[in-house]
């Protein structure tokens, strides 16, 4: 009887202690430290929210601003249209046509505005979504941290060809000339940036892409047509499809950020 007691008591001290190794949890075991990596997880959302929100506020006002004047200038070459059927061109619109015709690199007939050149202007003359403008901006500066977003107020990479026109870019290969170009400040950069979408012949099947677009009375300010646009940048880098998949994909994944869904 006093051996089945032992055993008994034995049996129930080994059962105890499994039971306290695999079952019980005290407060500062293994539980906190999941608790403190989630919070660490949280945390580093929040600040990588915080940062996104930042760079697209501080570049929002300037791309709103060249939206802004790239339809005061159409609403001006759709009233010369307008105008060519009445044949009563004014002389005002035609210097203003002038002035865009320098502008945009489209020489304007020797007799004025025809409507040929109203094509070819319209083309090249209208918006570009938010989903487009800021991602490639967050891209090619590193979301406003690169060397030349810094120095220069560079968010799109753009180059120049004259001496002193920029910063020399550190590993620039030998021979080469380009300088990464200097502008006064942010604004300046994505004017320029809008410039080198509507008139640069590299680019001229993102601007055809965008003309099937408004032909089909789709919404050109939408991520849906930032993400179809992006398919006309394939010159924009050397790296060609893999820039425009990156592309495709920051836009996607900010979707939140966007005004025009």
């Amino acid at each position: 009887m006093m051996k089945k007691l032992i055993m008994a008591a034995i049996i129930l001290v080994f059962w105890a202690v499994y039971y306290f190794q695999n079952h019980y949890t005290p407060s500062d075991s293994k539980p906190k430290a999941k608790v403190e990596k989630v919070t660490k997880v949280k945390t580093e959302h929040v600040d990588i929210d915080k940062k996104k929100r930042k760079f697209y506020n501080r570049l929002r006002p300037g791309f709103e601003k060249e939206n802004q004047r790239v339809s005061k200038e159409r609403k001006q070459i759709l009233a010369m249209e307008a105008s060519l059927t009445t044949n009563d061109v004014s002389s005002s619109q035609q210097k203003t046509a002038r002035k865009l015709a320098d502008m945009y690199n489209v020489e304007l007939p020797a007799d004025g505005i025809n409507q040929q050149w109203v094509d070819d202007m319209l083309l090249r003359v209208n918006i570009l979504p938010e989903a487009l403008v800021l991602t490639q901006a967050a891209n090619e500066s590193a979301w406003g941290t690169s060397r030349f977003a810094k120095k220069a107020n560079n968010f799109f990479g753009q180059w120049c060809y004259s001496e002193g026109c920029g910063v020399v870019p550190l590993h620039r290969v030998e021979g080469a000339t380009h300088e990464v170009a200097k502008f006064d400040n942010a604004q300046a950069s994505i004017h320029a940036y809008f410039m080198n979408m509507n008139r640069n012949n590299a680019y001229r099947s993102l601007r055809d892409i965008r003309q099937k677009l408004a032909d089909g009375n789709k919404d050109l300010a939408s991520m849906a047509t930032a993400l179809k646009l992006t398919d006309g940048l394939l010159s924009y880098s050397e790296r060609g499809q893999d820039y425009v998949n990156d592309l495709q994909g920051m836009i996607t994944h900010n979707h939140t950020y966007w005004k025009h869904q």
